[in-house]
């Protein structure tokens, strides 16, 4: 006959109870993932090519000819924004297509905006892609300038918000550039048109993949003058409340991954949006691994952006953006 079990040993709070079926598992979720939380990058270029990216599988550069069917597809997945990058035919030390009235991107918008006006366009305001040194402001001496370079991003920033922009997104680093590009919106007139400010942008060795996509590598040096040093989280939360203070309607934290406690530190300090930039180096390191059958890649991706999400982030700028809609699809039938 068997003993009587001594119950006082065994656990009261059992909470493998709210774990037993996919539905309480569902139910009891304190974070979820929808497809409005994300924001889709896209490298445009002038053509009627699409070129694949190497380090990027599934991400192409763009022609702005073929650029409709990647926005039909966009819009029929239904994620709410993209964010572009440029590829111009020609660069020179100024950035002069970054804020041309016909540069790659802002003829991008125009052709978005007819396409599908309910699709929300950010433009990434930055002067690396554009410059032939590769870098994110105006050189001199070997040194690049910051208060320089200022006139340049605001005049890029009108440039888009002309073109159609529906929120500018400051990526370069340089300080004082929020202040500057509110002030040159206000004056143009684009008082509504809001500023996503890249406010704690990291000199992170996980880049490299979008400088492949963007071909936007420094011809000389590199830019941990500008952008912020990894071991650094207390200048985060400084860099965020500046930009705050200059304008910024919402602010960002990149990259996400090895930058999770930044992501929650500045969630406690500020209510505006808070965004996250899943990089390209994230993004190719789960493909790669993807592709070696080292791991199961939708569960880990999901894992990752669900992650992010965890910390703080209210949207994510992921290469994912696709693949995460048409999985949630798949889940909910």
């Amino acid at each position: 006959m068997c003993a009587i079990a001594n119950y006082s040993v065994h656990p009261s709070h059992r909470m493998r109870r709210l774990r037993a079926t996919n539905t309480l598992r569902r139910m009891v979720r304190e974070t979820d993932l929808s497809v409005d939380d994300f924001i889709y990058p896209l490298f445009v270029m002038h053509g009627d090519e699409r070129r694949p990216i190497l380090s990027m599988p599934g991400c192409d550069q763009i022609g702005l000819e073929v650029l409709g069917p990647e926005i039909e597809e966009i819009v029929e997945l239904g994620i709410p924004a993209v964010i572009l990058f440029g590829l111009p035919e020609e660069k020179d030390e100024l950035a002069s297509e970054a804020y041309a009235s016909d540069g790659v991107v802002q003829l991008a918008m125009r052709t978005i905006k007819e396409l599908a006006p309910e699709l929300v366009v950010v433009g990434d305001v930055c002067l690396c892609e554009y410059t032939s040194h590769g870098h994110c402001g105006v050189v001199v001496g070997g040194e690049v300038q910051n208060d320089a370079t200022l006139e340049i991003l605001a005049r890029t920033a009108v440039a888009q918000a002309q073109a159609g922009a529906d929120i500018v997104a400051p990526s370069d680093m340089m300080d004082g550039r929020v202040a500057a590009i509110r002030t040159a919106l206000d004056e143009a007139g684009f008082q509504g048109t809001p500023i996503l400010a890249y406010s704690a942008k990291y000199a992170s060795a996980f880049y490299g993949p979008f400088r492949e996509a963007a071909d936007s590598t420094p011809q000389f040096g590199d830019r941990r003058s500008y952008q912020m040093d990894p071991p650094n989280a207390r200048e985060a939360l400084r860099a965020i409340e500046r930009d705050i203070a200059e304008g910024a309607d919402m602010v960002m934290v990149k990259p996400a991954l090895a930058y999770l406690d930044v992501i929650a530190k500045a969630r406690e300090i500020t209510h505006l949006p808070l965004v996250a930039y899943n990089v390209s180096g994230e993004y190719a390191m789960l493909k790669a691994a993807a592709a070696n059958g080292w791991i199961d890649e939708r569960r880990c991706a999901m894992e990752v952006l669900t992650g992010i999400r965890r910390a703080g982030a209210d949207l994510i700028l992921s290469y994912y953006a696709k693949d995460v809609a048409r999985w949630l699809r798949e889940e909910q039938g």
